[in-house]
């Protein structure tokens, strides 16, 4: 006899098999993964809003010292049809993107603006329970990666929506401030059991984030990294009076407005956390009396903050979101290393 909780865990044991889990009225099915043979890493995610764009983006950053690596992303909000974003876009490459009609903050050009890395964006459409996705053009952009013979490749998933790829290791990114009942239940057990790192992102103080790990461990012996998320602008802002626009809660605005003034010398702040509505943004803008514009590139960055900031004459800069460990949790950038070489590592099946 099986209550709700312990089906969950079985079929997300059974589906981590790659074998459907079926009953007299339902069937629950594995994500079918296409082959893919260079190395690679996905970095997935429990939810949106969780930091997997962070996650993805300063596993690149790092990754990218030594090997010669692509990201692909895979976006609600991305192309019809794989576009390749270089290194860096600026805002104004960004804003020409927004009037053609594009969504010029998809998470594709976020990670190749602030990692600068070269970005393949791709879209995805709906998300089931275990992760697949109802449509996507993931095969293509991975057509696209490959022809760029690159050391490394890491797809970036969206949401809970896991990329339909077999990547050599994943990386699931999961909130500290989530219940542990839901970090661990449902189908987000499959996503532990497929997943061979876990980073726990908005781990505040006053979040359980021991408990969320020792719940993960109940469900698969798996490094845990406990972290918080920190806004980096990419151009100086002290001294300034800055008004910084984020998808983040509004519970943590002045915590973000003290760290940008604790550590990089902003003389005022103001923070908006209506980057993601549009409307309530306007207004934040309307009253907003400030020397720069602090973004993060989600959501309404460009089409609307960016627009103002180019109609007012206010200087724009993009905000990064630092990935930061707590003391005393393994080291983010040893796990991430061990990850890739492993990925990179011949297979005894290869070397035979």
């Amino acid at each position: 006899m099986l209550g709700p909780r312990e089906r969950f865990r079985l079929a997300s044991r059974i589906l981590a098999r790659g074998i459907a889990y079926e009953g007299p009225d339902f069937s629950l099915r594995p994500p079918e993964f296409e082959p893919f043979e260079p190395p690679s890493l996905a970095v997935i995610g429990t939810g949106k809003r969780m930091g997997k764009t962070a996650v993805t983006g300063y596993a690149a950053r790092l990754l990218s010292e030594e090997h010669d690596l692509v990201v692909v992303s895979m976006g609600r909000g991305g192309p019809a049809e794989p576009q390749v974003a270089e290194i860096s876009p600026t805002v104004d490459d960004l804003l020409e993107l927004s009037r053609g009609g594009a969504h010029a903050a998809s998470d594709y050009l976020e990670t190749a603006a602030l990692a600068g890395v070269p970005t393949i964006g791709c879209r995805r459409a709906g998300g089931g329970l275990a992760g697949a996705t109802w449509a996507t053009n993931l095969a293509e952009g991975m057509q696209k990666a490959l022809a760029r013979n690159p050391a490394l490749v890491v797809f970036d998933g969206s949401g809970a929506a896991i990329p339909p790829v077999d990547a050599g290791a994943r990386i699931l990114v999961a909130g500290a401030h989530q219940e542990p009942d839901l970090v661990t239940g449902y189908l987000n057990a499959y996503r532990i059991l497929i997943s061979d790192l876990v980073v726990l992102t908005m781990a505040e103080e006053g979040t359980d984030h021991q408990g969320v790990a020792e719940a993960i461990g109940e469900v698969k012996e798996i490094p845990v990294v406990a972290t918080i998320l920190r806004p980096r602008p990419v151009a100086p802002v002290d001294g300034k009076r800055v008004a910084f626009f984020t998808t983040a809660s509004p519970h943590a605005a002045e915590l973000l407005d003290r760290h940008l003034r604790d550590a990089h010398g902003a003389a005022d702040v103001t923070v908006s956390s209506n980057l993601a509505d549009r409307d309530e943004l306007r207004r934040d803008l309307e009253r907003t009396d400030a020397e720069v514009y602090l973004v993060e590139i989600k959501a309404a960055a460009i089409d609307v903050v960016a627009e103002a900031a180019a109609e007012s004459g206010v200087p724009l800069v993009f905000a990064d979101n630092d990935v930061l460990p707590l003391a005393g949790q393994p080291d983010l950038d040893d796990e991430l290393w061990g990850l890739a070489d492993a990925a990179r590592a011949p297979t005894a099946e290869a070397v035979a």
